[in-house]
């Protein structure tokens, strides 16, 4: 599969009216080009869920092996002063499509993952 039909996949699986649509899809392309975005990142915390949820997460061996501090990292580096509120506030935005998600494809009994 080449990367455009990769890109085309992920943006066809990720319905584009689902909130914080377009961070995750944004943040599976980075992975899948092994750059760790503050998006990539995002999507490295929610990836077990995001998994369960049936979405394709690249498997990203060099990510960092706590990405929740990685990527409070990024954002301190981006935004500096108002790292705390944009964490929170991404982290809301993953959650969210998270739970659109599992409401659209619903995880039946223990499977269930829940990373929050």
């Amino acid at each position: 599969m080449t990367a455009t039909s990769r890109q085309e996949a992920t943006r066809r699986s990720i319905r584009p009216d689902l909130p914080g649509a377009d961070v995750v899809a944004a943040g599976i392309e980075d992975l899948r080009r092994g750059e760790f975005t503050v998006e990539a990142l995002l999507v490295a915390v929610g990836a077990p869920r995001l998994r369960s949820a049936g979405l394709e997460i690249p498997d990203a061996p060099d990510c960092p092996e706590s990405p929740e501090l990685a990527l409070y990292a990024a954002i301190g580096e981006r935004e500096a002063g108002n790292t705390h509120s944009r964490y929170n506030a991404l982290i809301r935005r993953l959650v969210r499509f998270e739970r659109a998600m599992e409401a659209l494809h619903p995880v039946p009994g223990p499977h269930r993952v829940r990373n929050r």
